[in-house]
């Protein structure tokens, strides 16, 4: 069997499609607080940093792209689940649904203004 080389070195961002990205904007950047790191040049698109992963907030039809949302969540770790969720709730997030207890994590389910899935996660065993 044939070694390969290894092309992909990691993950830069993912996106996140929207119909308003001014909205989107400030959901990403105020409601679930979020930090700005960056406006795509004059377009209706920035970056979000989760500590971990780079979210990139996307206005579709501004780059020729048919807006659909996502119905897969993006989980958002939390450390505190419980006191996350109180906060985000007194945001205007609202929940879709009881807190999901797999026996190795809680997650709880809502989503963007744009109707993308989102969650918050937190994983309590190994």
């Amino acid at each position: 069997m044939a070694t390969q080389s290894k092309i992909i070195s990691g993950t830069d961002f993912i996106t996140v499609a929207t119909q308003d990205y001014e909205r989107a904007a400030g959901f990403y950047g105020e409601t679930l607080g979020l930090e700005f790191s960056k406006q795509w040049g004059s377009m209706p698109a920035g970056e979000f940093e989760t500590g971990n992963l780079t979210i990139a907030v996307m206005q579709s039809d501004a780059f020729g792209i048919e807006f659909r949302a996502n119905n897969h969540p993006i989980e958002f770790h939390v450390d505190d689940f419980e006191g996350a969720k109180a906060e985000l709730e007194a945001r205007g997030v609202e929940f879709k649904g009881d807190t999901l207890d797999s026996g190795v994590c809680y997650q709880a389910f809502f989503s963007d203004p744009d109707g993308n899935a989102l969650a918050i996660h937190h994983r309590y065993a190994s």
